[in-house]
């Protein structure tokens, strides 16, 4: 089953990008300071009232209705600001331009106000859709597969986003439990793309390979073929669109068998510690076979007895940063709620990802908790649920 999660909140564009959007939004109240300059010296001679009517405008072109309302505020204080003080009421030249202003902030007020709504209905419909794509591409795990429990949480970089181009799936095969976490290099439809080729390899080679090496290699081809088939089968395009992926079985003894393609190493609690299962031969990640120096990897096999909890994880989590850059300390926090549940566990680590990063993710995270459940060790990891 899949946490629920809340995507992260506050702007997402760069920096440069970000500074220019608030200085766009500080030109109409600029404009309102100019005026009182020019009316409150000698250059009260200059006509300032086009300057004036226009800020509504402006503040709608970027701050929205009720940015365009507080411009309007401001300019009719201005405005009646600067009439008192040159004693300029009673002129036809006042009153026409508070009706000129008038009518501006109405007509900017209703323009803003539409383009806001239409703005929203527009995400809300790429939401619908992303939480569509979500549900095939990356499928609820199941809760129990035997003597194996499992719960899974995704988090999305992007504000309003869903899916990106992390990936994790559980099976429950007659060879055992098998699981996938996988990391595509890329963002955007290019990485969603190679994260599904590598989920329908994994999840149709599960059921016919006895060998875990098979089940890889079967998605590896996958994505070299789909590189081939899309005329992207040069070698840069190969090195930009490599998969970073960790498989994984858990058979009926008490041990996990594991495969890493150049992926962050799982986490084993054990005994209320954590450690690292390190593989003894790296291997590079999928799409990188050339690399691949020396006989043909095999899977290393580690320890994982009832009650022993295994968290499978992308780097997005460890390479979380606060605003003193330190990464995110996973083992610690996996050590510090080791009594928790799945579901609580899963809860607490995104609020503590949330706590650290300051609810800024700069990559999207995707988590995978199994525990092997103490009380079923005799039942075997491939039969019934």
């Amino acid at each position: 089953m899949r946490a629920p999660v809340r995507s992260p909140s506050g702007p997402r564009a760069d920096g440069h990008h970000q500074v220019l959007f608030v200085l766009a939004e500080c030109v109409p109240f600029a404009i309102a300071l100019l005026v009182l300059l020019v009316e409150f010296t000698p250059l009260h001679v200059l006509y300032t009232g086009p300057l004036l009517v226009a800020t509504p405008a402006l503040a709608a072109v970027t701050m929205g209705p009720k940015g365009t309302l507080a411009a309007a505020g401001v300019a009719v204080g201005v405005s009646v600001a600067t009439a008192s003080y040159n004693g300029a009421w009673g002129s036809q030249q006042v009153y026409t331009n508070f009706l000129a202003l008038f009518l501006v902030s109405v007509a900017s007020f209703m323009t803003s106000r539409s383009a806001r709504t239409r703005t929203e209905n527009e995400l809300n419909q790429v939401r619908r859709i992303a939480t569509t794509a979500q549900a095939v591409v990356l499928r609820p795990v199941p809760g129990r597969l035997g003597s194996v429990q499992a719960a899974s949480m995704y988090l999305a970089a992007e504000t309003g986003a869903q899916i990106g181009g992390d990936l994790y799936d559980v099976v429950q095969t007659r060879y055992g439990v098998r699981m996938i976490v996988g990391d595509v290099r890329g963002k955007g439809l290019p990485a969603v793309r190679a994260a599904a080729i590598v989920l329908g390899a994994f999840r149709e080679a599960v059921h016919y390979e006895d060998d875990l090496m098979e089940v890889v290699n079967r998605c590896e081809a996958a994505l070299l073929r789909d590189a081939a088939v899309s005329g992207a089968g040069n070698a840069d395009a190969l090195l930009e669109g490599f998969v970073t992926a960790l498989v994984a079985q858990i058979p009926d003894g008490p041990y996990i068998d594991v495969i890493n393609r150049g992926h962050p190493p799982p986490l084993l609690l054990c005994d209320g510690a954590v450690r690292p299962l390190m593989p003894t031969a790296p291997l590079p990640p999928l799409g990188l076979e050339e690399f691949v120096s020396g006989p043909p990897g095999r899977a290393d096999r580690f320890p994982f007895a009832p009650g022993d909890r295994l968290l499978l994880y992308t780097d997005g989590v460890i390479e979380a940063r606060d605003r003193d850059k330190a990464f995110f300390d996973l083992a610690e926090a996996m050590a510090a709620m080791r009594d928790h549940s799945r579901q609580a566990f899963l809860e607490g680590l995104h609020q503590a990802l949330l706590r650290h990063t300051h609810d800024r993710l700069a990559d999207d995270a995707a988590v995978v908790v199994v525990d092997r459940s103490a009380d079923e060790g005799h039942r075997p990891a491939g039969g019934p649920a």
